[in-house]
């Protein structure tokens, strides 16, 4: 018996090995992001910095591990054995879950997910245990109500106080510095830096002293007692340091305080969050211990009251789980290609928007401004032009231009006010041993810090509203995720025992394994789309045209066989086909809207002689969209009308089609080989081939409306046939249009190299 239990704590181990692996890689842009957007370091010295303050935070942690013994559920009130299926349960199901959020690129925490998954394995437990002896009553002598409540309501008090606090402190550094701030730095700079380093210090070092594993004894006590000094010593001699460099050297004091600040929250994380990955595998091995020091104890009789008692977790464990996070930092594709959803949400430049707006943005919204003008009428004129000075944009902003890749998103100023404040935040929650979600506050500070700099316009508000909301509500599916996926596993595992955990594990491992392959594939997809139109080197004005022409060529191309297979699906009634040819279309819709919504990127990097053929351009892209959507919705409905089980085809109707068919691929074809050979003299062909498409299509519809008015066709038959046709006449328009405007661009372009005949 003690053989399967000592087997049970190496797989909780195993599993919170993989947890590592996983909650680092989705946390790590947490205390990346600011240092990484602003541009403050390069990428190998952001993360050496952030390697280190994992590490040394790891050590900080041992007072939360009480959370995952006693800080959700009543231990003594539960088994062994009740108490290795609650852990268990747990593991197996934050492996699974925080996999799957993060492949599928859904927003989560890693504390939200533990504390629901505690309690959910527990609730399951508890209520089998009450099931048939006792009422729902006795529920509470089970949970530990008081404190899960505790923790609950901190971490939704975290997503206000976050972003307020972010949100003000961020106003008046804003009004004190400026967006051109390094002419203050000389003033400011100073004090503005001792003060953020003692704060950072005195959360860090004088209220994570009480939960290190090393420091104890005298040495605690004498942090406790000297706190003051600490905080008096630290703030002269971080001033005068700053004040030194801002004198003798270049070195920009904002730099070290957003390194800083990335060490601490890098710190407070792996200081706060380490519970979340190996709290629960050591309060199963602590349980081993305290049942294994029982001779003759029955797992299904002993209670588990040592996991009351406090228990200092030894620092070799919390130094080897901080290695494993320091090496997925380093290793992780995840952690090293930072693209997160909040350096979308809050750059200072307008752009392409990653969320549509909402009604509730757009109310929100809405109602903001009428707040804001009420205010005007509030505050002196004179008071309103001098506020409005202190944040006025710097020109390369303002212009409205969009920032480039190698430039910071966000500038220093709210890159130390976001790593400031979170770290502070964070290191205070973990003093006080309640998990605050480190995604929560960190999102939350950057969210309030971006929208007191303005950097939520008129025209980016409802985007960025609805990415905040949209992030938000992933966190509620995560606790709801979390607490209902970890009770049915506790429950799997009380009744299947043995066979239900080795199930369960290969479940857990095949979904893993699947997960990474989708990841990859995802991975893969996205930086072929983020450089569709753009192979084979970027888009420049000498290459305008041939980039150009291959992006048309591409799609048109593929566009015959899409319907080729619509109605090779419609004639054989072949849902896999038509299934096959619906995703295409969809996939082509994609591409088309990518390059519409780009196509400033394009026209900007075409040289000023060129300028005047844009417009050019823009048609050729705007009737390629067209087209796209003509053949989405031909693939849309054809699918909808087998999948509905309608009634297929009259072999008339497959036959006018079949003849249509041929001769739209026959255009498509003869207008390819006018883009690819930059030939358009000689369109006559193509023009008169497309009338008589035309006429063609016209004759089918009259046909059509013979068969309905006789009653040979039905009314589901009719709409899609006479859908089809019609769509097809739009395609043919839209296609001779974009020849022509392809003809146009490519005459009136500079760089035609004299090759257009």
């Amino acid at each position: 018996m003690d053989t399967f239990y000592l087997i049970l704590v190496i797989v909780l181990f195993g599993l919170a090995a993989s947890d590592l692996i996983v909650g680092v890689s989705n946390d790590a842009v947490n205390f990346l992001n600011s240092a990484i957007g602003s541009k403050a370091a390069s990428f190998r010295v952001i993360m050496i910095i952030a390697a280190l303050g994992v590490l040394v935070g790891a050590t900080f942690s041992s007072g939360l591990m009480e959370v995952a013994r006693k800080g959700i559920f009543h231990p003594d009130q539960f088994t062994f054995a009740e108490i290795m299926i609650i852990f268990l349960a747990v593991m197996i199901t934050d492996v699974i879950l925080l996999d799957t959020f993060n492949t599928f690129g859904l927003p989560t925490s890693t504390t939200v997910s533990i504390v629901f998954e505690l309690l959910g394995a527990a609730v399951a437990v508890a209520t089998l245990k009450i099931f048939n002896t006792q009422g729902p009553e006795q529920m509470v002598a089970y949970i530990n109500s008081g404190k899960a409540l505790a923790i609950i309501s901190g971490i939704l008090l975290s997503i206000v106080i976050a972003f307020s606090i972010g949100a003000i402190v961020q106003y008046f550094a804003r009004m004190a510095f400026t967006f051109n701030f390094k002419s203050k730095l000389k003033y400011f700079g100073a004090v503005w830096g001792g003060l953020s380093v003692t704060a950072i210090t005195y959360f860090i070092l004088i209220k994570g002293a009480k939960g290190s594993s090393f420091i104890e004894g005298e040495n605690l006590a004498w942090i406790m007692n000297n706190t003051g000094i600490i905080i008096l010593y630290s703030l002269i001699g971080w001033t005068l340091i700053f004040q030194l460099l801002t004198w003798f050297t270049r070195i920009n004091p904002l730099k070290i305080i957003v390194l800083i600040g990335t060490f601490a929250l890098a710190m407070a994380f792996a200081g706060n969050d380490l519970v979340n990955f190996i709290g629960v595998p050591l309060a199963g091995y602590e349980s081993f211990k305290a049942f294994i020091n029982q001779p003759g104890a029955i797992p299904d009789t002993y209670m588990m009251t040592a996991l009351t008692k406090s228990i200092k977790t030894p620092t070799l464990f919390l130094l080897g789980a901080g290695l494993i996070m320091v090496v997925t930092l380093w290793t992780s594709r995840k952690a090293k290609s930072v693209i997160a959803t909040e350096l979308n949400l809050s750059r200072q430049d307008e752009g392409m928007e990653r969320f549509e707006s909402t009604l509730i943005s757009r109310t929100l919204v809405r109602s903001t401004r009428k707040v804001n003008d009420a205010f005007k009428y509030i505050i002196p004129r004179q008071v309103m032009r001098q506020i409005d000075k202190r944040f006025q944009l710097p020109e390369e902003i303002s212009s409205q231009k969009p920032i480039a890749k190698d430039k910071a998103t966000f500038d220093l100023i709210r890159a130390s006010v976001n790593l400031v404040v979170a770290s502070i935040l964070i290191a205070f929650g973990t003093s006080l041993k309640l998990p605050l979600s480190t995604t929560y506050v960190t999102f939350m500070v950057a969210m309030g810090t971006s929208l007191s700099d303005r950097a939520w316009g008129r025209e980016s508000a409802v985007y960025r509203i609805t990415g905040v909301l949209s992030v938000i509500g992933g966190w509620f599916l995560t606790a709801l995720s979390a607490f209902t996926v970890a009770f049915l596993v506790a429950i799997a595992i009380y009744y299947g025992n043995m066979i239900a955990i080795v199930l369960l594990i290969i479940v857990a491992v095949l979904l893993i394994i699947r997960t990474h392959y989708m990841h990859r594939k995802r991975e893969k997809e996205k930086i072929r789309k983020e450089t569709y139109g753009t192979s084979e080197g970027s888009i420049n004005g000498e290459n305008v045209i041939s980039r150009s022409a291959d992006t048309v060529i591409d799609i048109l191309q593929e566009i015959p066989v899409i319907l080729e297979d619509v109605f090779h699906g419609l004639r054989e009634e072949d849902m896999k086909t038509l299934k096959k040819a619906l995703k295409q279309g969809t996939e082509i819709r994609k591409k088309t809207k990518y390059l519409k919504n780009n196509i400033h990127k394009t026209i900007e990097k075409m040289e000023e002689g060129s300028i005047d053929t844009g417009h050019f351009y823009v048609q050729v892209v705007d009737y390629l969209k067209e087209i796209s959507n003509c053949i989405y919705h031909i693939t849309v409905s054809s699918y909808q009308h087998i999948d509905n089980n309608h009634k297929g085809f009259l072999k008339i109707q497959l036959d006018e089609t079949l003849e249509l068919t041929s001769k739209v691929k026959a255009l498509f074809s003869l207008v390819n080989q006018h883009i690819q050979n930059k030939v358009f003299d000689d369109i006559e062909f193509a023009s008169n081939l497309q009338s008589n498409i035309l006429d063609n299509i016209e004759s089918v519809r009259k046909k059509q409306i013979k068969r309905i008015k006789a009653h040979e066709a039905g009314t589901k038959n009719s709409l899609l046939f006479l859908n089809l046709i019609g769509e097809m006449k739009n395609m043919n328009l839209y296609l001779m249009q974009l020849l022509k405007s392809m003809k146009d661009f490519v005459k009136e372009h500079p760089q035609n190299d004299d090759t257009v005949s």
